[in-house]
């Protein structure tokens, strides 16, 4: 199954300094049924979409509690094993828990801000907490990052990202 990892440049550089992502549980998004009821005329490129923006959102809380690292929101796109992957009723509609760890040769691909986006990323951890609560204007800030685009990096980009 495809999840989709929120995770930071601090945390993906230690991820491939290890070999991988763990040890599990790993939180992660995914296409699950929850968010295929919600988003019903959906097609599998919306949902992965939607999947990928709530993966974004949980960078911002991991950016949020690390700010020694790079203002930039990181999703890792990669595949677990189906039997390993469960709801978290808990973290909402695309929220899952990968009860295994995920090596880095199950990288599909890794999303990330431009380095351009650095303070309006920056602005954004530090009101996710308060969106997340329902603050509109904090809210606002967080819509701002989510409306930028994440770029995209093959697996074996991810050196070259690593050193930008």
């Amino acid at each position: 199954m495809r999840v989709y990892l929120g995770v930071t440049l601090t945390e993906l550089a230690g991820a491939v300094a290890q070999g991988g992502f763990g040890p599990p549980p790993l939180a992660a998004a995914a296409v699950t049924p929850e968010l295929r009821e919600w988003y019903a005329e959906g097609d599998l490129e919306e949902l992965e979409f939607a999947a990928t923006m709530e993966a974004a959102r949980e960078s911002l809380r991991r950016l949020y509690l690390d700010p020694d690292t790079p203002r930039r929101r990181v999703v890792v796109a990669a595949d677990a094993p189906d039997g390993l992957v469960l709801p978290d009723r808990a973290g909402g509609r695309a929220a899952v828990v990968v009860q295994a760890p995920i090596p880095m040769d199950k990288v599909a691909a890794v999303h990330v801000d431009e380095v351009e986006a650095a303070d309006v990323v920056a602005a954004a951890a530090e009101a996710v907490a308060k969106a997340d609560a329902g603050d509109e204007d904090a809210g606002f800030a967080v819509d701002e990052a989510e409306g930028r685009e994440l770029l995209w990096y093959a697996r074996q980009e991810i050196a070259d990202l690593l050193r930008e």
